[in-house]
């Protein structure tokens, strides 16, 4: 879980690539960097994000089989909300109690 802004989209095969810019880690179980990938597997633009925008991200770290794919997926599972300072605060109040 990250709040993260969105610095660029693009469309790569089937599968919508975000460039994002990590600016809060509050729950993570691997290392984030400043700029990050971020996968969603379709280009109908489900969730919406836009460019520009800051956003509470849940995603997932996607590693294939074979180990040569090392990447984070949003799915469609996934929490992508539009940040606010309420958001904020609710994630902080459950990281304490999680």
């Amino acid at each position: 879980v990250f709040q993260g802004r969105i610095l660029a989209q693009r469309f790569v095969g089937q599968e919508t690539r975000y460039e994002v810019e990590v600016q809060t880690p509050y729950r993570h179980r691997f290392p984030l960097v400043a700029r990050e990938y971020l996968w969603v597997p379709n280009t109908c633009g489900c969730p919406p994000l836009r460019e520009g925008g800051q956003y509470l991200l849940m995603a997932r770290r996607h590693v294939n089989y074979e180990r040569t794919l090392n990447r984070i997926l949003l799915q469609d599972d996934g929490y992508a909300r539009p940040w606010t300072p309420r958001e904020d605060r609710l994630v902080r109040e459950v990281a304490r109690h999680c």
